[in-house]
Parts: C-alpha cells; structure tokens; sequence
C-alpha cells in the first residue's frame, strides 16, 4: 500500500472514529475500493487510533487533567473523599475501562480474523444503526454526568466491548448505552468520549509494539502508519468540537440512517460479488 492510501485512511480514520458509525468498519471498507484493495489490518487501525485519541486528550485536557489529579490525591490520601465527582469519574473510567481490557486479551484471534469480515461488518452496521437510533428515540435524556453511577459506569464499559467489531462503533455503542440509561446527549459522548482513553491508548501502542516486534504486521510502513495517525489526530479534533457543538441541539438520526444505507449498500455489493468479503 501506498503513502497517499495511508494518508486518505488517516482522513477516513479522524473523520469517522468520534461520530456513531464505526471508524474500523470504514477503514476496512476503505481497504477494499483503494487501488491495492488489502484489508489495512487490526494493527494499522488501532495505532491511527492513538492519533484521534491524542485529540481527545487536547479537546478535554482540562478535565482529563482535573480527574487524574483528583483522583491521585484520593487515593494518595490527600483529603479528597470518595464521594468528590472528580475522584469518582476518575473510578468510573477504571471500571468501565476493565471489560474491554479483559474481552480485548481474551479473543485477539478472533479480532484478527473473523470480526473482520465484511458480511459480520454489514450485518453490525444495521443492527447497531437501528438500536442507537431506539436509545436515541426513547431515552429520556435527563441525567448528567453528575449522576453517574458505578453500575452504570460498568454498563457503558460492557458496550465500549462491542467497538471490537469492525460496524459497531465505540462511541456508538456506548453513547446508544448512554441514551437507554437516560443520560442527556452530551453526557453520553463525553463519557464515552473519556471512557475510550486508556482502551484506544493501551490497544494502540500494544499494536505498536507488535509492529515493532514483527514488521509485517501491517501492510504499510512505519512512516506510512506515522503520517495516517498525524492526519487522524488534525481531522478527529475538529470532527470532536463539531459533534458536541451538533448532539447539544440534534439527534442522532442521520447517523442512523448514514449506517442503514452504508451497511445495506455492502450487503449488495457483497451478495452480487463486487467485493470479497475476506
């Protein structure tokens, strides 16, 4: 693959990892209309991912900063109590944080190969179209972060899970658990904006080491895999500013109906043979 193949991956990578439409189901649709038509790889999507994930970091910093230092003192006995809301969300990404660490470990065969499928990636992308746009439609949307719980907390991380299917979407998925349990749009994203941290960055420089380790991992080169994650990171931040600016007023119906038409459009292009669904 090619150094302008990488670059348009990484536009495609900061474009659509924040909004409910999966950035993985798009790099590996990507991968097959580009000129060399190769599956990017689990470990080319996850090291551009630190790349929008470091956007995060800059969109947020100031709360991210807030929670970790928080939390530090709590647990260092410094005299913030448990009960503090920074000292909390900062348990709560830890908690919500352990079922992708743990199912993640767990089924690498499985992320490498079968999830990867375009029928499983169509499939998904319907599915999880239709339920975000039901949490959408049927939430009450009327607690805030404030009032996040630990159960809650673990039930955002249980759907954060699902984001290791390509189609599913992490903010998806875990944003449509936000809505079912009542949470206000923005609320939703921001927590699962701030849930993904440590998941992207642990999977992202674990994929790096292994790129390291064994070269031909992935299809591009280093450089190549540098440059897409530098693009992501530019693109995701403005795409991230733009969402909450948009969710603060409007649903999320057209990104429902954006995930029925692509996943139904792959279903066709795959039943008729156009694409290889390996």
């Amino acid at each position: 693959m090619s150094l302008l193949e990488a670059l348009i991956l990484g536009l495609i990578q900061g474009l659509t990892e924040f909004l409910p439409i999966s950035s993985s189901a798009h790099l590996r649709i990507a991968g097959e209309v580009l000129p060399s038509a190769t599956d990017p790889g689990a470990t080319f999507t996850a090291i551009t991912q630190i790349g929008t994930e470091a956007a995060v970091l800059v969109y947020f910093w100031k709360d991210i900063t807030r929670i970790i230092g928080a939390w530090f003192r709590h647990v260092t006995r410094r005299g913030l109590p448990a009960n503090d809301p920074d000292v909390r969300m900062g348990w709560l990404i830890i908690i919500g944080t352990l079922p992708i660490v743990i199912i993640g470990f767990l089924a690498q065969e499985y992320i490498r190969s079968a999830f990867r499928s375009l029928w499983l990636v169509a499939i998904v992308l319907i599915v999880f179209g239709i339920l975000l746009g039901i949490a959408d439609w049927l939430g009450r949307r009327d607690r805030e972060l404030t009032q996040l719980t630990y159960p809650h907390g673990l039930a955002y991380g249980a759907a954060q899970t699902l984001a290791l299917i390509p189609g599913v979407s992490r903010s998806g998925a875990t944003t449509s658990m936000g809505l079912a349990l009542g949470y206000t749009r923005p609320a939703a994203a921001r927590y699962a904006f701030l849930l993904a941290v440590p998941a992207v960055f642990g999977s992202g420089f674990y994929e790096l080491l292994t790129a390291i380790r064994e070269p031909g991992s992935s299809p591009f080169s280093y450089l190549e895999i540098a440059a897409a994650t530098v693009v992501a990171f530019g693109v995701g931040l403005a795409v991230i500013a733009g969402l909450m600016a948009y969710i603060s007023k409007r649903s999320f119906l057209p990104f429902v109906i954006y995930r029925l038409l692509l996943g139904g459009t792959l279903l066709v292009l795959l039943a008729t043979g156009v694409i290889d669904p390996l």
